[in-house]
């Protein structure tokens, strides 16, 4: 692996979210983090919001990020606050020039859109430019067997991550994943990063073209896959 980082992978601003659920459409944000990391994967700035989703956290959700319907209303900021405050800082990341690096952005940033609509908050025009870690491991060493969970890439990369399913923790490595992946592939990947951001468009609907054709094949004849990124 080269030891260069390219230049637009220097500074980046890393998102996560931690939910009620997997549906983009119903699911309410509990957690999120955004921060700023330097070249040597270095949090150099960090935001983190514990939010009060307004209905029920289920027992499931819980399980996976430890956040219970209890913490989240005795702790944790009303959603309508919460999510506007995120979005402001969101866009103030993209105006700043930095880079957002979202683990499969699709559910991360279609899920804040959503929530955005649902509590009256200003959505972005643009969203852009975005790294998805996921979809750059995909393109570059699609042939790899196994899972491309966050904990898996994530240890593929020798990225440390510690406490999976925390939003601070997986926004963290998802920027060092991204980082990693920029040393070993910077031959081949585009040296600016609005042509990083337009490539990654056209990758993920090939990627999601091929899954499609694949769960067809296999398993449901009307499967259909939706390749839109980096929101959904």
């Amino acid at each position: 692996m080269s030891d260069q980082l390219p230049l637009w992978a220097e500074n980046l601003a890393v998102f996560d979210t931690e939910t009620t659920g997997v549906d983009t459409s119903s699911a309410r944000i509990v957690s999120a983090t955004i921060a700023v990391i330097g070249g040597s994967g270095e949090v150099k700035e960090r935001y983190d919001w514990l939010l009060d989703p307004g209905v029920e956290i289920p027992d499931g959700a819980a399980r996976i990020h430890g956040i219970t319907t209890e913490v989240a209303r005795a702790s944790g900021v009303q959603a309508p606050v919460g999510v506007a405050q995120i979005v402001l800082q969101l866009q103030a990341m993209l105006e700043r020039g930095f880079p957002v690096v979202a683990y499969n952005a699709p559910f991360d940033l279609g899920l804040l859109r959503s929530e955005s609509a649902r509590h009256g908050v200003n959505w972005p025009a643009v969203v852009s430019p975005v790294i998805d870690p996921l979809v750059l491991d995909k393109q570059f060493d699609r042939f790899r067997k196994g899972k491309r969970t966050l904990e898996v890439v994530a240890e593929h990369y020798q990225v440390e991550l510690g406490t999976a399913h925390d939003a601070g923790e997986d926004a963290i490595a998802a920027g060092r994943v991204a980082q990693a992946i920029a040393r070993k592939y910077a031959q081949v990947l585009p040296d600016e990063i609005i042509a990083l951001h337009e490539a990654q468009v056209g990758w993920a609907a090939a990627q999601a073209e091929s899954f499609q054709e694949y769960m067809r094949r296999v398993k449901d004849p009307a499967f259909v896959a939706d390749g839109a990124w980096p929101i959904r």
